[in-house]
């Protein structure tokens, strides 16, 4: 069933099923974010005459009822209805009769399917920040566990300086700090009010959009009619790029751990019910969680690109081809907070080997130490580089490595910073509050 049925119009049943796609699939995430809209904006239709009193009441008592389905997981679309919107105003004017048929004055779907993508981009991007300052939690805590857990610095993936784990795991918890200020432009975006601009081009009626901003606790609205409707696939976009963001932090950390659990690397190890075996060799334990964030956070990385690919060559106005956002979209952002929340079950169950360094292969790893001795004791540095060159080219070079580092400056082995990572991310997470 379609509200925009007409008599004597029918559409072809291979049509209708091209056109309709997925979206079921996807509005029915929709479906609590499109109740709350309409509450809002039969709200603001009474307040300016469009509505009776007596009708909002039966209006937002039955979108109530129809709310608290959703919540219960007792709401499903029907087979014949077409989209989220027709669900909901057709099961409301079954309960209260001719009042629902109401509920569309001054509105179009396409300003109803942006304010619903902005309410749900908005709760689901609240959602990843959470997920993502659990996640950090865990990493600066990590760090500061394992700080004195020393292990070898790869430039070029070559035995390059000391590092240690607690420079690892700070590394990426930094990293999140900038990933979140991304996302937290992406929320502001998001968080401003589409409705009221109808198909674009705004409405005859006398609505006041101010007060479906304010009801529906959107930090502002999106003024300019045409532009409001602009913004689909637009804003999608600008959250990608957020989601990309994090997913690139998670992909290398992944990447890193793959590597480390490699019996050539044999820095970190997992309980067995973390890891994966072989069907025909008894030996294997197969990091397939971080092999799968990796692929997983890859596919994330290229949402921007499709959405792109999607959008670039719209005019202005409404489109079709803006419904395939949500089937780019949303999945990205399930199999984001999937990822979180896998990372960060598996580094809370990392054991890392003690005495890394040890072994006679990284010695090499401490020339850049016997270089600043050197300097220290009043030799320039380019003929100290030169003496240890040398030294190693013969095979001379034996300084003794195992000896206590002492790196001291911000952001080094012996001076993480921790507390100040924390700091910053706490900055980042007040701006979401920010209006």
């Amino acid at each position: 069933m379609k509200l925009w049925s007409k008599e004597n119009s029918n559409t072809s049943q291979i049509v209708e099923a091209f056109t309709v796609g997925r979206d079921k699939e996807f509005d029915i995430l929709l479906a609590e974010h499109d109740v709350l809209g309409s509450l809002a904006h039969t709200k603001m239709l009474e307040s300016v005459g469009l509505l009776s009193k007596e009708d909002l009441i039966k209006i937002q008592e039955g979108l109530t009822e129809i709310l608290n389905q959703i919540h219960q997981s007792e709401f499903t679309l029907d087979p014949d209805v077409e989209d989220i919107h027709s669900q909901i105003e057709l099961m409301l004017t079954k309960r209260i009769g001719e009042a629902g048929k109401k509920i569309h004055s001054g509105r179009s779907r396409n300003d109803q399917v942006a304010v619903d993508i902005k309410l749900y981009l908005r709760s689901e991007i609240l959602k990843i920040k959470e997920e993502a300052k659990q996640f950090f939690d865990l990493l600066i805590s990590q760090s500061e566990k394992f700080k004195d857990k020393l292990l070898p610095g790869y430039t070029h993936l070559q035995i390059a300086m000391p590092s240690s784990f607690g420079l690892w795991f700070g590394a990426y918890a930094e990293s999140l700090v900038d990933d979140m200020e991304l996302l937290s432009a992406a929320y502001h975006v998001a968080n401003k009010n589409p409705l009221g601009s109808g198909a674009g081009y705004g409405s005859s009626f006398p609505l006041n959009r101010t007060q479906t901003t304010e009801i529906l606790q959107f930090e502002s609205l999106n003024y300019n009619s045409v532009y409001a409707q602009m913004t689909r696939g637009k804003t999608e976009k600008i959250v990608a790029f957020a989601l990309s963001s994090i997913a690139a932090t998670l992909g290398k950390l992944s990447m890193d751990a793959c590597l480390y659990i490699n019996q050539n690397f044999g820095f970190i190890s997992f309980p067995n019910e973390l890891t994966t075996g072989s069907s025909i060799m008894p030996h294997k334990k197969n990091p397939d969680v971080f092999e799968l964030i990796r692929a997983k956070c890859n596919r994330i990385q290229s949402t921007p690109n499709e959405l792109t690919l999607l959008i670039n060559n719209l005019p202005s106005g409404y489109h079709r081809d803006l419904q395939l956002t949500k089937e780019i979209l949303f999945p990205a952002i399930e199999e984001l907070k999937s990822c979180l929340q896998l990372a960060g079950l598996m580094l809370s169950n990392i054991s890392i080997k003690d005495h890394i360094l040890d072994d006679e292969k990284y010695k090499y790893l401490f020339s850049v130490e016997a270089v600043n001795e050197l300097v220290n004791k009043g030799v320039s540095f380019r003929e100290a580089y030169q003496q240890v060159g040398n030294q190693i080219d013969k095979g001379e070079f034996n300084f003794d490595y195992k000896k206590q580092l002492h790196h001291t400056h911000e952001g080094s082995i012996g001076n993480l910073c921790n507390e100040q990572i924390a700091q910053e991310m706490n900055k980042v997470l007040e701006k979401f509050e920010k209006k």
